[in-house]
């Protein structure tokens, strides 16, 4: 196939090019197509701005991965613009050129994350879940909202993310102070973090665009999603260090204004459809998942 990938030099896009990059022709939009190019591959055509095509009619899939870190930055009024534009815009753009395709690829697979549910308690929520109201499922539901307009001319998958683990993305932001036996739980610890291995992401995205049956919401989560506390405890317990150390709530609110919510509250998801769809996770529980990250 000839595939569109948005964001492809991210952390989950990287990662995604390396595992199509022998089987099918890849055309990447980046805003650097010079260090794309040294970073993913000579072999690869590369756009700097989708105003660059009129219509996607040689594109058979297009995997939309494109956003602004949402936890680079302190959220400002304009960095919390510069979030949501950076996902809306490019989307609505690729929604816009699949409907004024004459033979529109087959499959747009847009990402979204379970921020979508907003904060959600301790009880395990599906695809199916009522979200809750905050910034988080704002993004999140205009940002499905533009990719699900494409759906008239193609298939549409929307992949609501959890925590991405691998080298890079959250968990490099975690470990160095794991390592130093610094690390623990924040505040109460009871808080849902559902994760996913960076090998398992990659996967479902690549059964997404050859499963032609498979068309909606899909929550890419690992099935045991665990508590704040019970992630410090094993990642401790994979490095060998103490996990002792609790940072206060107050302490993450007063750093980090409202951003701070994203870590103090939580939600334990499940992946039902894609499970329901014949997914299979080859890490599904968490520590396995952490040794391998951290043995590679």
């Amino acid at each position: 196939m000839k595939i569109l990938i948005t964001g492809a030099s991210g952390f989950i896009g990287q990662q995604l090019v390396a595992h199509l990059a022998n089987q099918h022709e890849l055309v990447l939009l980046t805003r650097h197509p010079g260090s794309s190019r040294q970073l993913l591959g000579p072999q690869h055509q590369y756009l700097s701005n989708l105003d660059e095509i009129d219509d996607l009619n040689h594109i058979d899939a297009v995997i939309n991965l494109a956003g602004e870190p949402i936890v680079a930055k302190r959220w400002s009024a304009q960095q919390k613009q510069r979030i949501c534009d950076s996902r809306w815009n490019t989307t609505a753009r690729l929604s816009q050129l699949i409907l004024h395709s004459c033979t529109p690829p087959k499959v747009m697979i847009s990402g979204s994350a379970i921020g979508f549910y907003g904060r959600q308690g301790a009880i395990p929520i599906d695809e199916t879940a009522a979200p809750h109201p905050e910034f988080s499922h704002d993004i999140c539901q205009e940002w499905e909202r533009l990719a699900l307009q494409a759906a008239s001319k193609t298939r549409v998958c929307i992949l609501r993310t959890g925590i991405v683990l691998g080298h890079g993305g959250a968990l490099a932001k975690m470990l160095p102070p794991f390592k130093l036996g610094l690390g623990g739980p924040i505040g109460h610890g009871c808080q849902g973090m559902s994760w996913i291995h960076i090998q398992d992401m990659v996967a479902l995205i690549d059964f997404l665009l050859n499963h032609d049956e498979c068309e909606g919401i899909f929550n890419a989560t690992a099935p045991n999603p665990v508590s704040n506390a019970e992630f410090a405890t094993t990642l401790g317990r994979v490095l060998n260090r103490p996990t002792f150390i609790t940072t206060p709530a107050a302490m993450l609110r007063l750093a980090m204004g409202e951003m701070a919510e994203l870590l103090i509250e939580g939600q334990f998801v499940l992946p039902k459809h894609a499970l329901d769809a014949g997914f299979s996770f080859r890490f599904e529980r968490l520590e396995p998942a952490l040794r391998d990250v951290l043995a590679s």
